[in-house]
């Protein structure tokens, strides 16, 4: 065959590939990996969880980045152009870059199927070998154990959180998930773990391989006061930070395991204050509880399971009071529509919702329907999510506020709509 020349059409032909978009197991991957002698010798780290991977990999790549290293981070899914999930010295790769990178993997790939997901994780470590990064951060798709970037070992894993999501993959309890995300743990490097909840399945998993395994709240964790807060870890403390620029209470939990993470690199990779603060203060995350400026104020965030609704339901009810809060919503139907519904039905006051364009995308009926046996209040029905946006705009006085979430689509939909760019 002919290779794909630009960008659009490698990705179009990824999708082509496998038959499935999702297919766990590392074999395919391993045997192409070592096909493309992809051994990296800098520091590795993976970020796993149900929900603040985003946040963690945004933290860890800015505060390296403030310290000097040049940081390779590899992130999924992308709002708006596949670009952002890879990243160099906090630059997205371009087109060519990346057609390079897939083409060197077709070239050896022989008629080993590779998911769209697969191919993406070898070109971006192909990528930072070939740009001489001093570290790379990767952050699980899905899962941990079958993951692609599983194929890679961890010099430290971290967990964010574990919640119920993705079940038909992981599992319906949150020690089975738990199990899966441990995965990407490794014998005599330290795990991170970010939740004070800590799953059995967790603690078991680290005892069994012969990781070590760092938990908030026993051997991190973190005090906050008046305005600042302090880290405390297993080999250092930091007092005096400035909070994340990224909103929200739950950010002092990421911004704790990313200190531990740092903790656990420091031999090879130091780290002063300096760095940390400006890191802290500079990280930029698109669409997690981002406020638009304007009137009324636009919110986004990508929350799409409970977990993540009752964070952004938390965020909302720390807002100052406005007269009226529009929901802008449209999920995809394996979620678990009903648990995000009633974590946010007390924080919204008319619900417009949308059907997403895509095979698992729920149409309007069916997430209204989900919202009517709720009994959540006010709801209005689109068929595009731009379209339940420009109504919103259009009914909402300027003390209200538009809250846009459900899933990446929706968001992105949302950004197209207003002409907004990622971080």
């Amino acid at each position: 065959m002919t290779m794909p020349t630009t960008l659009a059409d490698w990705l179009t032909y990824l999708e082509s590939l496998h038959p499935k978009t999702i297919a766990l197991g590392l074999e395919r991957v391993a045997q192409v990996k070592q096909r493309l002698n992809l051994q990296p010798a800098f520091p590795v780290i993976i970020v796993g969880g149900t929900n603040g991977k985003g946040s963690v990999c945004a933290m860890l790549e800015s505060i390296l980045h403030a310290a000097g290293y040049r940081v390779g981070c590899y992130t999924s899914p992308h709002l708006l152009d596949y670009n952002e999930r890879v990243r160099v010295s906090k630059h997205q790769a371009n087109d060519a870059e990346l057609c390079a990178a897939f083409k060197q993997i077709e070239k050896v790939r022989g008629d080993i199927p590779l998911t769209y997901f697969e191919f993406g994780t070898l070109a971006a470590m192909q990528m930072f070998m070939q740009q001489k990064v001093d570290v790379a951060i990767l952050e699980v798709g899905l899962g941990g154990r079958l993951d692609a970037v599983n194929v890679f070992d961890a010099d430290c894993a971290v967990v964010t959180s574990i919640d119920i999501d993705h079940v038909d993959y992981l599992g319906d309890t949150r020690e089975k998930i738990a199990f899966e995300k441990a995965g990407i743990f490794r014998a005599g490097k330290v795990a991170v773990f970010g939740d004070p909840d800590v799953p059995l399945a967790i603690r078991s998993e680290a005892e069994r391989i012969g990781a070590e395994l760092w938990c908030i709240g026993t051997e991190f964790g973190f005090t906050s006061h008046q305005g600042q807060w302090d880290f405390r870890g297993k080999k250092a403390s930091r007092s005096g930070l400035p909070f994340p620029a990224l909103r929200g209470a739950y950010q002092l939990n990421n911004a704790s395991a990313v200190l531990a993470a740092l903790d656990v690199l420091k031999g090879k990779m130091p780290v002063s204050m300096e760095a940390v603060r400006r890191g802290l203060v500079e990280v930029a995350l698109t669409a997690r509880f981002q406020t638009v400026p304007g009137k009324p104020a636009l919110i986004l965030d990508v929350a799409h399971n409970p977990h993540a609704a009752h964070s952004l339901a938390n965020n909302l009810a720390a807002l100052p009071p406005c007269p009226k809060t529009y929901a802008v919503c449209a999920m995809l139907k394996d979620k678990d529509m009903a648990g995000v519904v009633a974590a946010l039905k007390s924080q919204v006051d008319v619900w417009l919702v949308a059907g997403i364009d895509v095979p698992r995308g729920a149409s309007a009926e069916e997430l209204g329907q989900v919202l009517a046996n709720a009994q959540a209040g006010e709801i209005l029905r689109f068929p595009t999510v731009t379209e339940a946006l420009h109504h919103a705009y259009n009914q909402a006085g300027e003390n209200d506020r538009i809250a846009a979430f459900g899933s990446f689509y929706t968001v992105a939909e949302v950004m197209r709509a207003r002409g907004l760019r990622s971080a």
